[in-house]
């Protein structure tokens, strides 16, 4: 199973993480009537940063500004700020989910994209085409 995670490479994962923040998407627009209800966002950067760990910031230079040893664990959770206030302290905008969802709908189709073609490759090089 390592090989075929390897052969599609961070494809899989992010299509995972692409999964869950359209379901924290329709989450927020389901609630847009809620009361109090407080919108999330899953910042995909964050947690792809998990999967690949060479993209970390380190210090090149004894005189460069120092980063702290240990990194806060982050899930990529962040709750959205308004632009306008609301009455009841919803933070829901719907109109800027709906943008939100369709974009990320759109890379989800991306993502899904790159992984078909991955795994039309690999079928292709087990045929012996």
């Amino acid at each position: 199973m390592d090989v075929l995670s390897n052969a599609l490479g961070i494809h899989e994962k992010a299509l995972r993480v692409r999964n869950e923040r359209m379901e924290l998407l329709a989450r927020n627009i389901a609630n847009d009537d809620t009361p109090h209800f407080k919108a999330r966002e899953l910042d995909f950067k964050s947690v792809m940063a998990e999967f690949n760990p060479t993209d970390k910031m380190s210090n090149t230079h004894t005189t460069h500004f120092a980063f702290s040893e240990e990194e806060p664990d982050d899930d990529g959770m962040r709750y959205r700020v308004p632009f306008n206030a609301s009455v009841d302290g919803n933070t829901v905008e719907l109109s800027v989910e709906q943008a939100k969802y369709g974009k990320a709908a759109g890379d989800y189709q991306a993502t899904l994209s790159f992984l078909e073609n991955r795994v039309s490759t690999i079928r292709k090089a087990l045929r012996g085409e």
